[in-house]
């Protein structure tokens, strides 16, 4: 112990004496003060810095740091290629939970669908809403919601990379996930990619839908704010059973109580087809191009909505897309779902391919004043031509001889064209001030195929303030010839070659309330219909086949909107009256009421929540059928259903990148009914817990 202390003991003499060196001073210097003359100064001075080198520094020593910057939405902006067709214009993400539970396609708040029991399966709107397009029409839209096109592509503009999962869980039944990924790969260039399935069973046999749509898309804009390019690359699959429908009709119990509900599992109940199935598939390419000329205005300069305003615009799209449609079946139909057959009894492989490449090329000139808050006084002037080239073949199986004498199924040709359309295109915008303005759109087929179709659209805006709102005055006429479905579809079932039928025609006015502040939306819709195309069935057979009411057709349709406010508490509202002289040939309700109540409120300072319950109603009406092997919903036995209110249960919340909710759907089953049917022969879907969450990343 002696011996380690005084060793310890020589170590700390030996420290001071070199402590005693390094202090000692040089000769003829006092102790403590620093020599003036003598030996060189290692310590170099440093020269007083300016405000300007202070700041980069500064800079330098914070990058230096580790990153602690918190990335969020206001990093990310995003668009769409109908915002970028005036001007350059990108707005903030939209992470509020507003109608998050409402994510299903089939239960939108002001455009409910009705369908065969579950998502991913056939659809059609509930209310009246005729397609506003022009030009050649395949007619085929049971599944339109589950596929992408290129005008569903959002372009971002992401400082940070940014990604988002999505995911909607209701077991086996209903399963839903989708993920985006953007970044830059340069300040003024972004790639990103979109992908979605649902791999929903149902909730009776046979519903058990396969979907896949993918999407690589860019969007690239020069430095000097002139040149953009939109691109994308889209695929889709889209596979869905057809089942005919449940075999027992009474599944639910009769109205009159004569009759109790099935007291089978759901899934369990038999179907009356066991193998026909539907299938879209499509592959597409989209770019579009355009720049600006002249001066450039740049409107609200550095706020979120910022616009980069044009005096002149040339733009060029090129796209090509190519979709198959198909139809299986291979089984007896001893149920009689289908009408008949032309080629098999018991197997149909129906087909069509469609290719489609389109050239559209646009000028644009805009004559304003310059404003650095709105634009006033200004007349903006497009002007387009569109050609569009389609080829399309039609296949079935047939039976054929083949070289050795034997008969032999096989895919046969039995129909195909090439075509085209051109059309013209003119809009003119006209805005007198930041209160009044006004739009004219005009579209017609000049040549092809389509050859005298047309759209013509007008509109005034009116904006009195915040407090007295804004009100439009919308107008649009419609002339379209039948779809191909309509006149010349082949396969197994379904023939409808040698149709011929009048262009059908649409003319609307309309008038639309907005108030912001006050949370009210009120539009009142005229619609006269002429030559009314749709299909139907013989005496409420099952032979469906196109048709066309030569009369006109009136229709009124009110839609209001009003959300109201109780401190925590929400009441939002939508209702739509609608009123017909044909209602038995429309079949859609006369009035349909959403409602929302739920009550919000910030947990535990973190989490913003709501918990609260959703109705949907609407009064009864003649139930639609609908032809499998056709994919078309149609006018078929004269069925009227029962019709109660269906309301969900549901929490949802925010926390911190994160929107969660959890729902019990259809929570009132067993109360007013057992269940319900929207189509003949198909019920809706049953009761459900549904858990959701969207997880957002910025990095």
């Amino acid at each position: 112990m002696l011996k380690k202390c005084s060793y310890l003991l020589v170590l700390l003499l030996t420290l001071t004496a070199l402590r005693s060196v390094g202090q000692s001073t040089y000769p003829g210097t006092p102790p403590g003060t620093q020599p003036t003359n003598y030996g060189r100064d290692t310590v170099k001075s440093k020269p007083k810095l300016t405000d300007e080198q202070l700041m980069d520094t500064l800079r330098a020593k914070e990058d230096r740091k580790k990153d602690t910057v918190i990335f969020s939405a206001k990093f990310i902006r995003v668009t769409s290629e109908r915002l970028l067709n005036d001007s350059t214009q990108v707005f903030p993400l939209d992470t509020t939970l507003r109608n998050f539970e409402n994510y299903s396609p089939l239960y939108q708040v002001t455009s409910p669908r009705i369908g065969l029991g579950s998502v991913g399966l056939a659809q059609r709107p509930l209310l009246f809403e005729p397609p506003k397009t022009l030009g050649f029409d395949i007619g085929q839209h049971a599944y339109d919601p589950y596929l992408l096109t290129p005008n569903d592509i959002l372009y971002y503009r992401a400082r940070v990379g940014f990604t988002n999962l999505y995911l909607i869980s209701g077991g086996k039944s209903e399963q839903i996930f989708k993920v985006i990924h953007s970044q830059n790969v340069k300040p003024n260039w972004n790639v990103g990619v979109n992908y979605s399935t649902i791999g929903s069973r149902g909730f009776y046999a046979r519903q058990n839908v396969s979907n896949t749509n993918l999407a690589f898309f860019t969007w690239y804009e020069s430095k000097n704010k002139r040149y953009n390019l939109l691109g994308n690359i889209i695929y889709n699959n889209h596979k869905a059973p057809v089942n005919g429908g449940v075999v027992n009709q009474a599944i639910f119990g009769s109205p009159d109580g004569t009759t109790t509900a099935n007291a089978l599992e759901k899934s369990a109940e038999p179907v009356k087809l066991n193998t026909a199935s539907d299938a879209v598939i499509s592959t597409g390419f989209y770019l579009k191009q355009f720049y600006y000329i002249g001066r450039l205005d740049n409107l609200r300069k550095g706020s979120d909505t910022s616009k980069v305003l044009p005096t002149n615009r040339v733009a060029y799209t090129l796209s090509y897309t190519s979709t198959q449609y198909k139809f299986l079946q291979n089984e007896t139909d001893q149920y009689r779902v289908f009408p008949d057959y032309f080629y098999s009894a018991t197997n149909s492989r129906d087909s069509l391919r469609i290719n489609h490449l389109q050239n559209d090329f646009n000028y644009s000139f805009y004559l304003r004043g310059k404003s650095d808050s709105f634009v006033k006084n200004e007349l903006k002037v497009d002007l387009g031509l569109t050609q569009d080239l389609y080829h399309y073949t039609q296949n079935v199986l047939d039976s054929v001889i083949n070289q050795f004498g034997t008969k032999i199924p096989l895919s046969v040709k039995k129909g195909q064209n090439d075509f085209q359309n051109i059309t013209l295109k003119a809009r003119l915008g006209y805005r007198f001030s930041d209160r009044v303005g006004l739009d004219a759109n005009l579209q017609q087929v000049a040549v092809g195929y389509n050859f005298g179709d047309y759209l013509y659209d007008a509109r005034i805006n009116l904006y009195g303030g915040s407090k007295a709102g804004r009100v439009f005055f919308e107008g649009y006429s419609q002339s379209n010839r039948a779809p191909l479905v309509f006149t010349n579809w082949i396969s197994n079932h379904y023939n409808t070659v040698g149709y011929s039928f009048k262009n059908q025609k649409i003319n609307n006015v309309a008038f639309n309330y907005i108030n912001d502040k006050l949370r009210f939306n009120l539009k009142a819709e005229y619609f006269l219909i002429s030559d009314y195309l749709y299909f139907t069935a013989t005496n409420g057979g099952i032979d469906a086949h196109p048709a066309q009411e030569a009369g006109p057709i009136s229709l009124l349709k009110i839609s209001a909107g009003k959300d109201l406010t109780f401190g925590h508490w929400h009441f939002d509202n939508y209702a739509v009256y609608q009123k017909t002289d044909k209602q038995p040939l429309l079949r859609t309700p006369e009035v349909y009421a959403y409602t929302s109540l739920y009550y919000s409120k910030l947990l535990f300072n973190i989490l913003n929540s709501s918990v609260g319950f959703n109705v949907r109603y609407n009064t009864k009406y003649l139930a639609p059928s609908y032809a499998a092997g056709l994919s078309q919903f149609y006018n078929g036995q004269d069925v009227t259903f029962n019709s109660y209110p269906i309301a969900s249960v549901f929490f949802k919340a925010t926390l911190i990148r994160t929107n969660i909710f959890a729902q019990y759907d259809y929570a009132n089953q067993g109360l007013f009914s057992n269940g319900y049917y929207t189509v003949n022969r198909y019920p809706g879907q049953q009761s459900l817990f549904k858990f959701g969450v969207s997880w957002t990343f910025y990095n």
